[in-house]
């Protein structure tokens, strides 16, 4: 008898290419190293305003490295992952509130379509260059991942109701507790003990947590 699943929560935003990696090495792994994945939305604009910090692109050299560095993690990924034509624009004036109170409705209501439908949404941003702010562009998101057009429709009346944003601020705030500084952000719960990993590039050292513990039953 094997042991009970290790449950990890991924906090994360649409607008975070890194947060794309992260999250589809968990979605590809978790069953494979017994763990129940909790995806959380969260606004990544509050946890850097929160901690103090700054997107990588604002640092030039750093934006540079990032340029550079994506298509070979996109083939190491397994990702088809590029950079948006007008990225300050994306990043900086146009941001993902939207998308994230979005998948934020999703998370109360059909959370059994949340992977789903922020995959569609990294796609449009991070693959295809497109818009993820306005209502049809999150719609069009929602419909390709099979959401009903009436579902959808429901989630984007609700974007703004005070218990959507609530929740989002909540899990924003929950990821600033547990010293959040950027997304993703990766929370194992393990043998009682609770453990954080930043970015996607700590995933090894996550599996090596896990696997350090699968030898006990």
């Amino acid at each position: 008898m094997g042991l009970a699943p290790r449950t990890l929560e991924l906090f994360y935003d649409v607008l975070s290419p890194y947060s794309w990696l992260g999250f589809e090495v968990l979605c590809r792994y978790q069953h494979l190293w017994n763990v129940k994945l909790q995806l959380r939305p969260t606004l990544i604009a509050g946890v850097m305003n929160d901690s103090g910090n700054k997107p990588p692109a604002m640092v030039p050299r750093k934006g540079q490295y990032m340029n550079k560095e994506f298509p070979l993690l996109g083939q190491h990924f397994q990702v088809p992952i590029s950079v948006p034509k007008d990225f300050f624009g994306v990043i900086l004036k146009k941001g993902s509130l939207n998308a994230m109170r979005f998948l934020t409705a999703v998370s109360m209501e059909q959370p059994e379509m949340l992977e789903k439908v922020s995959r569609e949404l990294w796609m449009r941003i991070w693959s295809r260059d497109e818009d993820i702010t306005e209502s049809q562009s999150i719609l069009a998101a929602a419909e390709k991942a099979g959401m009903a057009t009436e579902q959808a429709q429901k989630f984007l009346g609700k974007m703004t109701t005070a218990q959507v944003k609530d929740k989002l601020k909540e899990t924003t705030e929950a990821a600033c507790k547990y010293g959040a500084f950027g997304l993703p952000f990766t929370v194992a719960h393990v043998d009682g003990k609770t453990h954080m990993f930043f970015g996607s590039d700590r995933m090894e050292l996550l599996a090596y947590l896990l696997e350090g513990q699968s030898t006990m039953e």
